[in-house]
């Protein structure tokens, strides 16, 4: 089959399937007291918790890309209501109006390939159908940063602008609106790229002039 381009949105099924922090990882879902005195097991069960929980009272919360039905992309996304580990950023919280961009994992094999922003385009799409207003995520912009945090760097690249700057934890957001505006005109113009390659039809022969 090999791997899909095409994200699928995240059920509590491909929990089991994460790999790296995204079965077990609580970063955002619980305080830091409560992460610490749970074991492997406890949080891999507090984390398909939490994801039926945001998929019953919200919707979904995530896209995953599969290589032969084995997750090696994924990223989440939530109200920051759902997301009270945030809290603890010296940045938080976040703005009202947005959607908080939790994690963006890709196996370490199957990077340099665009699959994180493949699946950000997934999550915006999602929430520009759901008119949410705009995503907003913690970059993470230290030289060694934490695997449930996004790095900033690969925010900014995506077109994400500074909210709230801090050297360490920048909240970082996108305006969805204009992606979308931004996703119509380039669409437009491949669009009208087309249609200057397209072979131009041959005119009508004009009609025979009448003789008086």
């Amino acid at each position: 089959m090999g791997l899909s381009r095409r994200p699928v949105r995240l059920t509590v099924d491909h929990l089991t399937a994460l790999s790296g922090h995204g079965a077990d990882c609580l970063y955002w879902q619980l305080d830091p007291v409560r992460r610490s005195r749970l074991s492997g097991e406890e949080a891999a069960e507090e984390k398909r918790d939490w994801v039926s929980e945001v998929l019953r009272e919200w919707g979904a919360c995530g896209h995953v890309l599969l290589d032969d039905d084995v997750v090696v992309a994924h990223a989440l996304y939530a109200p920051a209501a759902f997301a009270p580990g945030s809290a603890s950023l010296p940045t938080a919280p976040v703005t009202p109006d947005a959607v908080q961009l939790l994690t963006v994992w890709v196996d370490l094999e199957h990077r340099g390939g665009g699959l994180g922003r493949l699946l950000v385009r997934a999550a915006a799409k999602d929430l520009v159908d759901r008119e949410v207003v705009a995503l907003e995520a913690f970059g993470d912009s230290r030289r060694h940063p934490h695997g449930c945090v996004v790095p900033t760097g690969f925010l900014t690249a995506l077109g994400f602008r500074t909210q709230r700057a801090h050297p360490a934890y920048p909240r970082m957001r996108m305006e969805l609106r204009s992606t979308l505006r931004w996703k119509d005109e380039v669409e437009q113009a491949i669009g009208a790229l087309l249609g200057a390659v397209r072979p131009a039809k041959a005119p009508k022969p004009a009609p025979p002039a009448v003789r008086e």
